[in-house]
């Protein structure tokens, strides 16, 4: 097969590492142009472009597939499939039906759970027991195509987004190779998604970040595993926002009751009380300062670590 590979981030490199290992003709690889980065903002290439230039496979980076030329452009690399990871550009109807045997995506969830900009967040932010990845067809309606193939994984309790991403990057890469063949034989199974069950992962905003004490503690370690490496769960110290990058709910703790983001450094740990048990918060980070663990932040303000959550 005449393999079209589109995509941007990390998250989509294991999949094609997968397909060049595997002795696939890659024709080509679209990514987004290189963006700037770091603190000199020096244009950099996408993990994508970066690992199929180190293959010798033809780059192609346009601003959008919106243009009757870049439209063509595509076209005339006549691919027999297109498999679109994480891209990050809409694709237009013509680019769609290009393949003969279809445009398949890697999604970072269950579908129909979860369509949309943040699945592998959202899973976490809402408590799911497990995710997955689903290889479907694209449709031109959002994360709405025929589903070909699932691989679930559970859910840990000390899971984060990024540890969830890693570990669905890879399983995506997997379930692909398993879908290959069914896909070139023309015997692939595809199964209507269920619109009663569709749920919408929206994205991120960084307004979200910062916790309410009143939640209960498991649902605010949610929040910081979920935002973490970004936007990243923040509350208030001292009129200062203080990042909280791990945390854990402690266990009995449910009935134990105090004034709202109120400290208790009794076990020379940072506990915190919510509205319902007591959240230990693991690693924080003040602006400026490094990632420190709860204990020692404990020790570095002593009496003064008291409160969190208000910015008088």
């Amino acid at each position: 097969m005449r393999i079209l590979f589109a995509g941007t981030p990390q998250f989509a490199v294991p999949p094609l590492e997968a397909l060049i290992a595997a002795g696939q003709e890659i024709c080509a690889v679209y990514t987004q142009p290189d963006r700037p980065s770091g603190r000199g903002r020096k244009l950099m290439p996408s993990p994508v472009k970066t690992l199929a230039q180190a293959h010798g496979i033809p780059v192609y980076q346009p601003e959008s597939l919106k243009t009757f030329e870049d439209q063509q452009t595509l076209l005339t690399l006549k691919p027999d499939l297109m498999v679109v990871v994480a891209y990050g550009l809409i694709l237009p109807k013509c680019v769609i039906d290009c393949p003969p045997l279809g445009c398949v995506n890697i999604h970072a969830s269950l579908l129909p759970r979860w369509r949309g900009a943040a699945p592998i967040q959202r899973s976490i932010f809402y408590g799911d027991e497990e995710s997955g990845v689903t290889i479907m067809f694209i449709e031109p309606k959002l994360d709405a195509g025929p589903m070909l193939h699932k691989k679930r994984t559970r859910i840990c309790p000390t899971d984060t987004s990024e540890s969830l991403h890693d570990r669905l990057s890879t399983l995506g890469a997997e379930a692909l190779m398993e879908t290959l063949s069914s896909l070139q034989s023309g015997t692939v199974d595809a199964k209507l998604q269920d619109e009663s069950l569709v749920t919408y992962a929206c994205k991120l905003d960084k307004q979200e970040a910062l916790i309410d004490w009143t939640d209960t503690a498991e649902s605010i370690d949610r929040k910081v595993r979920a935002f973490n490496p970004w936007p990243v769960a923040e509350t208030y110290f001292n009129q200062e926002k203080l990042r909280i990058w791990r945390s854990e709910p402690l266990e009995g703790s449910p009935t134990a009751k105090g004034p709202l983001g109120q400290i208790d450094s009794s076990s020379g740990q940072l506990d915190v009380f919510t509205g319902q048990g007591v959240l230990r918060l693991h690693e924080v980070q003040l602006p400026g300062g490094k990632r420190i663990s709860g204990r020692d932040f404990i020790n570095a303000y002593g009496s003064k670590a008291n409160q969190l959550g208000f910015n008088h």
